[in-house]
């Protein structure tokens, strides 16, 4: 097997949610309670250094950040990365241009999975900067599938949410209704026929795979599956 490395800390609940989703994974394919596990390198960066950067535009500087990290990683000894977070992957194609191992798109692996469940028209949640964004666009859009955000309004009502409660790990039913009021929404507004779930914190979340008769892709388990392939994967 190859070892996996990770970018966590984007913020730290998904990154807990990564790990347990690859050892779950082994668990489901191993027999005979298997301790067979990957290796696993962690490398959890300073998120509020990160997000600063982004904030302020320092594109180049938090590209040079991620991908020092990611390089971390390859000194330790992975073989592939992956960044636990869809924000960075606004930057993914610079990143994976100054990173030392190949790295697993996010975006990429959920646009594969939209495909298989000929979806046409996918309503996207995540932080305003993913939202306001066109990468899932650029990598959506060419397979025939229409990525729809929400109102400007309801954009930075669930950014808000997410730096003040769940990149927290704060986690209330109240703040799942109000997402849930917004996606219906959507729904009417703009047909919508599924949910990119394009924060790794919301599937802790939206735990089942479909609310409001639409499917929800959790972007954290489709990832988790191509790290798993690619670590058993000899290829």
């Amino acid at each position: 097997m190859k070892t996996i490395g990770i970018i966590g800390g984007l913020g730290p609940e998904a990154t807990t949610d990564y790990y347990k989703e690859i050892i779950k994974s082994f668990n489901e394919m191993n027999s005979n309670a298997s301790l067979n596990y990957p290796e696993i390198i962690i490398y959890s960066v300073n998120m509020g250094k990160f997000i600063e950067h982004i904030q302020k535009a320092e594109y180049t500087m938090a590209t040079e950040y991620i991908s020092s990290c990611i390089n971390r990683l390859a000194n330790a000894g992975a073989d592939f990365a992956a960044i636990s977070a869809n924000t960075p992957h606004m930057l993914f194609n610079e990143i994976q241009g100054k990173s030392n191992i190949p790295l697993i798109s996010i975006v990429a692996a959920t646009k594969n999975e939209a495909q298989k469940l000929q979806l046409k028209k996918a309503g996207l949640i995540g932080t305003k900067f993913t939202m306001n964004s066109s990468f899932f666009k650029d990598v959506f859009q060419p397979s025939g599938i229409d990525i729809i955000v929400p109102s400007n309004f309801d954009i930075e009502t669930i950014n808000e949410k997410l730096f003040t409660e769940l990149e927290l790990g704060i986690y209330k039913p109240e703040t799942q209704t109000l997402l849930l009021e917004i996606v219906q929404q959507m729904i009417n507004r703009d047909k919508i026929d599924s949910l990119i779930l394009g924060c790794t914190e919301f599937p802790i979340m939206f735990t089942n795979n479909q609310y409001l008769g639409i499917p929800f892709l959790n972007t954290t388990r489709i990832h988790v599956a191509k790290i798993v392939d690619a670590c058993i994967n000899s290829n």
